[in-house]
């Protein structure tokens, strides 16, 4: 739904959602459904896994619509019970035997530069953009499950630092905790492979 300023009014949706409109929570699930299945996709790393994922996680979503109270965005609420399916998927799995990183660092948001990599000419000249974003998610795939589900949420669906937190049930110092690791480890694979083929690159993340 948009007002007349064609600004996308998701409060008025999930509104009419609970009061059993149908057509406004198809709306809503229309307006999030790419983003939710390319989380699952990221934690799962699985198509069929992250189809389970998107299906699941709306259902669940409108069956409990009554327990969402506006505290957070709607979409903050949906991309929690995204992330807990997709855990469940990777535990059903046993491929997530990861150990939660929850000490407190004090990782200020202006810590780690948020590049993805300087040359010293046009990487387009070496590589193609498409080259270029599968290099970069191979290596996002690449993070345990822990660390890879912050980033994506962080720096790819660009939640903030606190509605990640609230979306992952875990405090804003174990975000930045987990982001920073993620970025960092991103940086060493990131420079590894460009090594390899000979590039000379100067800073990632």
């Amino acid at each position: 739904m948009e007002t007349e300023t064609g600004i996308f009014d998701e409060s008025a949706l999930v509104a009419k959602a609970r009061e059993g409109d149908a057509a406004a929570y198809s709306e809503l699930v229309h307006r999030y459904s790419r983003k939710i299945y390319r989380l699952a996709k990221h934690i799962t790393q699985n198509d069929e896994d992250a189809e389970d994922v998107l299906q699941e996680t709306f259902l669940k979503g409108f069956e409990h619509l009554g327990d969402f109270h506006g505290q957070s965005k709607f979409y903050t609420w949906i991309v929690r019970i995204a992330v807990n399916e997709s855990l469940m998927k990777l535990r059903k799995r046993k491929a997530d035997r990861t150990v939660p990183l929850d000490e407190p660092l004090d990782t200020g948001e202006d810590t780690v530069v948020r590049e993805i990599a300087v040359w010293d000419e046009d990487p387009e000249q070496q590589y193609s953009r498409e080259e270029l974003g599968n290099i970069l998610d191979e290596a996002v795939q690449s993070l345990r499950p822990v660390f890879r589900t912050v980033f994506v949420l962080r720096d790819i669906e660009e939640l903030s630092t606190e509605e990640t937190a609230e979306a992952l049930g875990i405090s804003v110092p174990a975000v930045k905790s987990r982001l920073l690791r993620a970025r960092l480890q991103l940086r060493e694979k990131l420079t590894r492979f460009f090594k390899r083929k000979g590039d000379d690159v100067f800073a990632y993340l």
